[in-house]
């Protein structure tokens, strides 16, 4: 069987570097909030082009920090693409916010920026711009229409570590940025772990006291704060793993380029790229749309090749939010209905790309 992600193996090949990194944590004898956090933060926000990084527990916390952070709350709108993972959609609603679901671009899957303003309200605060599957959203776009009304522009970086747009990495696009180093991001850690990105001084000095109990210093609480530490461990294997980060995503680049040159069947649909740039993705996931999606896996599994779909069902059709679930989005429905997700990671031998290819093409 081909594996959808085979993560045993992407940390297989730093497992010297990885065991040393572990062992030099437990023999320092500290293990939260330490050296190797202040070093991964620092490499991180040098990686992205930020002024800061905040190590956090993970991406739903860093996202629910950032909108905290900027006093979004109760009765506040956020605009956010109606067809993301739902943890996005999440972090609005732990801040009592509301989430104004925005359809996406069918090609980009990407929120459609044409399609924003028409959303925007007297409370709307803040647009959750999404880099979904690894492209970077339409951000000349999102940052004019946030201008235009004063908003701030919250990424949602969890699935493109390293994507540029124009140049520029994801998580130096907006105000401020969460990450996710869940161990299947192209940046994993061998756990959960997150990180926020800013460029601004006051946000990340009250983010660094938030996500430690509301506290610059033990037993000194200036805020409500919560517990959200991305631990010393975490933080020493991630500091191994960002070296190798551009190397890993140049090899899912050319997979996709491969997948593009050489599928050939027109029952799938190919994913859309914004400006035609292939090479400012980072393919966290090579996703294509087909009509018979069950018919479709089905057969690709019964031929030795596992896939995954991201994601089956709508945040607007899930029953934690049932209070939407009349809502009708046509185009995030479509997407959600026929997406299915092909093989594709770092260490994938082409001669299993080649397979994959050459099953889909008798399909």
């Amino acid at each position: 069987m081909i594996p959808f992600l085979d993560l045993k193996g992407i940390n297989q090949q730093y497992s010297q570097e990885i065991n040393e990194a572990i062992r030099r944590v437990v023999d320092s004898g500290w293990y939260i909030l330490g050296n190797e956090l202040e070093c991964f933060e620092k490499e991180f926000a040098q990686y992205c082009g930020t002024s800061h990084a905040i190590g956090v527990g993970n991406g739903l916390d860093a996202l629910t920090l950032i909108l905290k952070a900027y006093g979004i709350g109760e009765k506040d709108e956020v605009i956010v693409p109606a067809n993301t993972y739902i943890a996005t959609i999440l972090a609005i609603s732990a801040n009592h916010a509301i989430p104004v679901l925005v359809e996406p671009d069918i090609n980009s899957y990407n929120i459609d920026p044409q399609k924003i303003e028409q959303k925007i309200t007297k409370r709307t605060k803040a647009i959750m711009a999404v880099h979904l599957y690894g492209q970077s959203a339409n951000m000349d776009a999102i940052s004019s229409i946030a201008n235009k009304y004063g908003l701030k522009i919250i990424e949602d970086s969890a699935q493109a570590h390293g994507a540029l747009y124009k140049g520029k990495k994801t998580g130096n696009l907006g105000d401020a940025a969460g990450f996710s180093f869940y161990p299947g991001k192209n940046l994993g850690a061998l756990g959960d772990g997150g990180a926020i990105t800013t460029n601004d001084d006051i946000i990340a000095d009250k983010l660094r006291a938030w996500r430690n109990y509301g506290s610059y210093q033990k037993y000194k609480n200036l805020f409500k704060g919560v517990n959200s530490r991305l631990d010393e461990i975490q933080a020493a294997i991630l500091r191994v793993k960002l070296k190798y980060l551009d190397a890993e995503n140049e090899k899912r680049r050319k997979i996709a380029e491969y997948y593009y040159e050489n599928i050939c069947n027109s029952k799938l649909i190919l994913p859309g790229v914004e400006n035609k740039d292939r090479f400012s993705h980072v393919w966290h996931l090579f996703v294509v749309r087909v009509n018979d999606r069950e018919d479709f896996q089905q057969y690709l599994h019964k031929n030795g090749i596992q896939t995954v779909i991201h994601y089956p069902v709508p945040p607007h059709k899930q029953k934690a939010y049932e209070e939407w679930n009349n809502k009708c989005l046509n185009i995030a429905e479509h997407i959600h209905d026929t997406v299915i997700s092909l093989p594709i990671s770092p260490n994938l031998a082409y001669k299993d790309v080649e397979k994959v290819i050459e099953v889909i093409n008798k399909y």
